[in-house]
């Protein structure tokens, strides 16, 4: 069956796009918010099919999980109220600052988390007034593709314009960069790996772009290591630790560590601390070249114990790996659930060991402390775009308190969590003579 605005050429989808944003522009604000408002109905209504599609082309994280993000993504993307218009008056002249469309946007996915960030993207780039192409990884196309014929044909039900969201039959880098270097398209928005990025930072045009993270979080002495221990394990077991902001080295100051390591195994975590079983671990979850084995990206802890032929009982939602601060599983983004555990003198020791562990990625870190001194000291001294103070690293990215949700972190542009007034441009209107009314 044929899905709509999934075209099988470069050309056939910029055309379409053009044509949809030449009768997107014309629409009001209003027109916007009504459009993303009934997107959100239809999209509630297909959740758990997404959510299903998504893992079983994948094979990337559990449903459950996505259930949650694709959820979150729907009901909590900021939509056009982002799009916040300011007004400066002076004796003879008013100042006004908008936000307009760029025009055409290629949005490029990842296959770690397809669905939500699809959706959370397109709400974003809708509301400021864009229409959109998507790229998504060739691990997720058939799910992309379903997702684009619901969110096209509701579009066209609510406002009589075809193709506003399109993509491609098939994707290939090839493709992908032909859009990304089109004369016509005027925004990438790229959310992926390091080797895309790159490609992206290349053209001429605004570029938003994500880049590789390796998210590192502090517990110190002064912790509330009960609340660290179960903050931490709701963060990197969520969907097998796929998402590019939760937990996946903690750094920890040596004097807790048996305390901290007691309470990771209240929380149900598969502890690793011999030789021999770290040998067998890193046997499977490394390659020769000492880089992770993405065929067991986004597995189950489970399986992945069966894999490495280690021994067993029960169900377990998190590994934790004692390492030194060079090993593999500490410098790099395993994308599984498995987190690394490197001890530190102190406070001091262990803010230097995770500035080398992020690598100046700037994406996201956080600490667990009971002093505020060190509170600021880690934020400031880590400079990362998703910074947690006390909490899972999922709340910093909208999951807790009706926050705004962002699964975009631009932390190689510079952008942070993205929303839609960072997909418009800032203008400036001077009126000139008699404006005040003070």
């Amino acid at each position: 069956m044929n899905k709509r605005s999934v075209f099988d050429t470069v050309c056939e989808a910029i055309d379409a796009s053009k044509s949809a944003h030449k009768l997107y522009i014309k629409l009001g604000i209003s027109d916007r918010e009504e459009i993303i408002r009934e997107l959100r109905k239809e999209l509630l209504n297909h959740v758990d099919e997404l959510a299903q599609i998504g893992y079983e082309e994948t094979c990337m994280g559990c449903v459950e999980d996505k259930v949650v993000k694709i959820k979150l993504a729907i009901e909590k993307t900021p939509g056009t109220e982002d799009l916040l218009s300011e007004v400066l008056t002076k004796d003879k002249v008013m100042t006004l600052y908008e936000y307009s469309a760029f025009g055409i946007a290629c949005a490029v996915m990842p296959s770690t988390n397809p669905v939500a960030t699809v959706i959370n993207n397109v709400i974003g780039l809708l509301a400021a007034g864009n229409s959109v192409i998507l790229c998504p990884h060739p691990r997720a196309i058939k799910v992309t593709k379903y997702l684009t014929d619901i969110i096209a044909t509701t579009i066209l039900k609510v406002c009589g314009i075809d193709n506003l969201v399109s993509t491609l039959s098939e994707v290939s880098m090839k493709n992908i960069s032909e859009i990304m270097h089109h004369p016509d398209v005027n925004l990438l928005v790229v959310t992926g790996g390091s080797d895309i990025a790159r490609q992206a930072n290349k053209c001429d045009k605004k570029v938003i772009s994500a880049g590789s993270g390796n998210p590192t979080f502090i517990v110190d002495e002064t912790a509330d290591i009960e609340k660290a221990a179960n903050c931490i394990v709701r963060g990197a077991s969520f969907d097998n630790n796929i998402l590019c902001v939760t937990e996946k080295n903690i750094v920890i100051v040596s004097s807790i560590y048996e305390k901290f390591k007691k309470a990771l195994e209240k929380e149900n975590v598969f502890y690793i601390d011999t030789f021999d079983d770290m040998l067998k671990l890193s046997k499977v979850l490394l390659t020769e070249d000492m880089k992770p084995n993405k065929f067991l990206g986004g597995k189950s802890v489970n399986e992945i114990l069966d894999f490495a032929g280690i021994e067993f009982h029960g169900d377990y939602r998190l590994i934790a790996v004692d390492v030194p601060k060079i090993h593999p599983f500490a410098i790099e983004e395993l994308l599984m659930p498995v987190i690394a555990i490197v001890k530190a003198c102190n406070f001091e020791d262990a803010l230097e060991i995770s500035l080398c562990l992020e690598q100046g990625l700037r994406h996201t870190a956080g600490i667990h402390s009971n002093s505020i001194e060190r509170l600021n000291i880690a934020a400031k001294t880590m400079q990362t775009s998703i910074f947690v103070k006390n909490g899972c690293s999922l709340d910093g990215i909208g999951f807790s308190d009706d926050n705004p949700v962002s699964f975009t972190i631009a932390n190689r542009s510079g952008e942070g969590s993205t929303s839609a007034r960072n997909f418009a441009r800032r203008r400036r209107c001077a009126l000139i003579d008699a404006f005040s009314i003070r």
